[in-house]
């Protein structure tokens, strides 16, 4: 990614809502060295920030909504919220919630592109997003998967303003020509069942390392280690509890 703080448009936090918040904490301290804390306020509905050092870098939540699956959200920064969503849905997207305030700490709203790929959007007050990207453990990379890759084009470009670049055939979402991720097809080799999401990578100094500790402490492997052609060295994986995260070497972003 070669967005390095957040930047209105870009990726600038991510959290997973998961069916065991406790389980969580413990799986991503081992694959990542994540320290958890718990906001402790009964408001706050048990929303845990993740910490890479003393570092913010992604959070942790319960479900909130029946039949919500346990899944990782990206998240890009706005300057204006409501102003985003109203041009989500304008764009044939949906607001699934909000927008609405968090605290003094930002205001936010969580929507699905015209395919259903769901992502929020953080207005910053007092809380920026991740301090750290690209790092070992910290975000490097989201990926957007999905059956119709011009709507996807149009949508995005539409709402957000990102140019889109083509490496090696992969196109490229970026901010005035910073790539920060890309789009992948769900062409026909992909379960019918597999529907249009977005999915964060995160950097790691050795992904065959870190792959075979993720699938030790109990997930499981979608993509082994893996090299891509003209690109870097990835993995993908699914969390013992269904959340499915992707990673990176370092330094081999965009």
């Amino acid at each position: 990614m070669k967005i390095t703080e957040p930047t209105p448009g870009a990726p600038c936090w991510v959290e997973l809502g998961t069916s065991d918040v406790d389980a969580a904490k413990v799986y991503y301290r081992h694959v990542f060295g994540w320290r958890a804390e718990t906001d402790p306020r009964e408001e706050a509905g048990g929303y845990t920030m993740l910490y890479l050092g003393d570092d913010p870098v992604a959070a942790l939540t319960p479900l909130y909504a029946p039949g919500q699956p346990t899944a990782w959200t990206v998240s890009f920064a706005t300057r204006d919220a409501d102003a985003t969503a109203s041009a989500a849905a304008a764009a044939g997207g949906r607001r699934l919630m909000g927008p609405m305030d968090v605290f003094d700490v930002g205001r936010f709203a969580v929507l699905a592109d015209p395919e259903g790929a769901v992502f929020s959007v953080w207005q910053a007050r007092s809380f920026a997003g991740a301090a750290v990207f690209n790092a070992p453990g910290s975000l490097g990379w989201v990926e957007l998967a999905t059956r119709d890759a011009e709507a996807a084009k149009a949508f995005y470009t539409t709402v957000f303003g990102w140019t889109v670049g083509t490496h090696q055939d992969y196109p490229q979402w970026g901010i005035d020509g910073a790539d920060f991720g890309g789009l992948s097809a769900l062409d026909e080799f992909y379960p019918e069942d597999i529907s249009a999401h977005w999915l964060p990578y995160f950097a790691v100094a050795d992904v065959e390392e870190t792959a075979a500790r993720a699938a030790e402490s109990g997930g499981m492997l979608l993509v082994p280690p893996t090299e891509v052609p003209h690109g870097p060295k990835v993995a993908v994986i699914r969390d013992p509890q269904g959340g499915s995260f992707g990673i990176h070497r370092v330094g081999t972003e965009g």
